[in-house]
């Protein structure tokens, strides 16, 4: 499982939040929902590893990945997907299997990101991070940028990859989303 408990996060001298808990467990899709700027951005940069909390416990069980609401700002202009990918993998890559999980057309893979649309840049990093195996998908705002088809493909990407064992924590504003996703909706409140 990953649990947060009674992690207050901040940044220099000013508390976003004091102790909160949190529990994902695999195959469970949990939406995180709160007011911008209360530190939803910071409790998954948090779990995922990438800060530390200025109090509480993170524990984790296994691998982590973390997917952001800019999916261009976090894939290399100068790779292509397929490169992108293939930096991401322990060894050899099944692409077939893999574009079908991240519901990414294989045509796109030999394209740089300015080729192709969010959408598509956002189901390949999403093909980024499964290649990995993660046990949990920290998914931040990813479908703020996308249009309602894009964002329904995703949402299933995101339910499959559940289906499969993951654990996921979806961040999201938009409410009726979450429901629709999670099967548990936490609120972090400032």
């Amino acid at each position: 499982m990953l649990s947060a408990r009674s992690v207050t996060v901040g940044h220099g001298r000013t508390v976003l939040f004091t102790g909160f808990d949190l529990d994902v467990r695999p195959g469970e899709i949990v939406g995180l929902v709160g007011p911008s700027g209360c530190g939803k951005t910071s409790l998954a940069r948090v779990l995922a590893g990438l800060a530390e909390p200025l109090s509480g416990q993170v524990l984790r069980d296994g691998p982590v990945t973390m997917l952001f609401q800019s999916a261009r700002r976090a894939m290399d202009p100068r790779l292509t997907l397929r490169r992108s990918i293939e930096v991401c993998a322990d060894g050899e890559v099944g692409w077939e299997s893999l574009c079908a999980r991240a519901d990414l057309p294989i045509s796109l893979l030999d394209r740089f990101p300015r080729q192709v649309s969010d959408g598509q840049l956002q189901r390949a990093a999403i093909a980024r991070a499964l290649v990995g195996e993660p046990r949990y998908l920290l998914c931040d705002e990813m479908t703020a940028s996308l249009d309602p088809a894009t964002t329904a493909a995703v949402a299933a990407t995101l339910r499959r990859a559940a289906d499969d064992g993951a654990g996921v924590l979806f961040i999201s504003h938009d409410l009726h989303l979450v429901d629709a996703i999670a099967s548990t909706r936490k609120v972090l409140t400032p």
